[in-house]
């Protein structure tokens, strides 16, 4: 299913393509899963320079307090995340499960913390385009997560997508906002 950021529902093209080919998620009986679209005014070089950064999701993700990464940034690589006040949780414990760099796939799995976000796992792909003539990105990010006792798959996925959302509306403002600064360049050259 793909909600895209504006609630529209779209058939066929490029986005459906992308998830049918990158975004497969095993589902099993109790679990929901979905997949956000966010359109960014900014190159993809600059917005994939963000998302990548495993280590610094604080960067443009608005829940993330700190975040701290034991070892070398590579598959398997653990990060123990603080949350901000406000949601239901205070920790989060993640492994990064793929950065591909010249596919521009990024994916992480949830493996502990204070929440109820369990067997949780995104993948995030990002992909060029254009929008009014100039050099853009296209981000898609799934999901697959348990339902928790007492929630239905529907209140699962609303709630998750919220977040997701979130962090997409963040990252385009970030990346739009260093973008219309002429900051075009990977955030890490900069």
């Amino acid at each position: 299913m793909v909600s895209p950021m504006n609630g529209e529902r779209r058939t066929g093209g490029p986005e459906e393509d992308f998830i049918r080919r990158y975004h497969k998620h095993d589902v099993r009986e109790n679990q929901c899963t979905s997949s956000l679209v966010k359109h960014i005014k900014a190159p993809l070089p600059l917005v994939w320079s963000l998302v990548r950064r495993f280590d610094q999701p604080h960067r443009y993700k608005p829940f993330v307090s700190r975040c701290i990464v034991q070892g070398d940034l590579q598959i398997g690589t653990v990060r123990e995340v603080n949350v901000k006040s406000g949601l239901p949780a205070t920790t989060s414990k993640e492994r990064l499960e793929l950065l591909d760099d010249e596919e521009h796939i990024f994916s992480m799995r949830i493996v502990g913390g204070d929440h109820r976000l369990k067997n949780y796992s995104s993948i995030i792909t990002v992909h060029p385009e254009i929008i009014d003539g100039r050099p853009a990105t296209m981000v898609i990010e799934s999901f697959v997560v348990d339902v928790p006792d007492g929630n239905t798959k529907d209140e699962t996925c609303y709630f998750v997508e919220a977040l997701i959302k979130c962090n997409l509306k963040s990252l385009a403002d970030v990346s739009e906002r260093l973008a219309v600064q002429d900051r075009t360049d990977p955030i890490d050259r900069v």
